[in-house]
């Protein structure tokens, strides 16, 4: 991959092309929409050219692949913080370390977890600002009485449909 570039590809899924933003760091960002309008936001606030074409991003798609599949539990790539300050990158290391496919956690469980002294309403917003959804799975936070926000995709809806992949909601619960 060239230096200075990101490279973009997506997935089609129940919840819309699911994009994915590939830099020579690792996965930058992805997005529950494709559009040149969104990929054009995603390189500027990297601060990079778009790459000609999508074949650094190509490991990335086929591990999104296999996960919308229910083939893949845990992503295996290298990730890319720049998007994210040092106390998010802090709260959502946390969750990506330590929060596996098909759990969930409250928002105050990962605020313990991360050691910020974030509070609760706090590590909500973090979610809401997270650039990797899916691959960071800010899904899997919850609120002490039930699902919570969630900023991608429709909504709360799309949260419901990644816990349902993942087995931690039954179908049957929306």
């Amino acid at each position: 991959m060239a230096p200075g570039t990101v490279a973009f590809g997506s997935v089609p899924t129940e919840l819309g092309d699911v994009l994915a933003a590939v830099t020579e760091d690792g996965l930058a960002a992805t997005a529950f929409t494709d559009s040149p309008a969104v990929r054009a936001a995603i390189a500027a606030r990297l601060g990079l050219a778009q790459a000609p074409d999508a074949a650094p991003a190509a490991g990335v798609l086929a591990q999104l692949r296999e996960y919308f599949a229910g083939r893949r539990r845990e992503f295996e790539l290298a990730v890319d913080w720049r998007l994210t300050s040092r106390t998010a990158r802090r709260v959502l290391g946390a969750l990506y370390e330590t929060v596996g496919y098909g759990e969930v956690v409250t928002y105050g469980e990962l605020a313990r977890r991360s050691g910020t002294g974030v509070p609760p309403r706090g590590i909500g917003a973090i979610m809401g600002g997270n650039p990797i959804p899916i691959v960071v799975p800010c899904h899997r936070v919850v609120a002490g009485d039930g699902l919570g926000g969630f900023s991608g995709g429709t909504g709360v809806e799309s949260k419901r449909q990644l816990l349902t992949l993942e087995g931690y909601l039954s179908p049957g619960l929306w």
